[in-house]
């Protein structure tokens, strides 16, 4: 929401592939999808191909470099246990699923 997504935007990231996000939104969380693990090896060519359709060579590589560093830096702060600035003493960290 900082970075000025609507409350609408948010709620479709769960399941875009059904959603009416931009396709080139779609390419892109595909990407980020691939790089966060859901998918091992090689990025398929079809979701290459995808991305080529809606970014250049550069855009697809600075995509990836952030994705790459964002998922990095999130499974640091959760190896270290990090604790964001708004922590309270006593709360559960972000991960620990809360009890439904």
């Amino acid at each position: 929401m900082r970075a000025g997504l609507s409350d609408e935007v948010i709620g479709q990231l769960a399941d875009y592939e059904s959603s009416d996000l931009d396709e080139s939104w779609k390419a892109a969380l595909r990407l980020a999808d691939h790089l966060s693990g859901s998918s091992e090896g090689v990025l398929p060519v079809s979701v290459y191909d995808d991305l080529r359709g809606h970014f250049s060579e550069p855009q697809i590589l600075m995509l990836g470099s952030l994705l790459a560093v964002g998922s990095g830096w999130q499974r640091m702060i959760e190896a270290f246990g990090i604790r964001p600035d708004h922590f309270i003493e006593g709360q559960p960290g972000p991960w620990v699923a809360e009890a439904t």
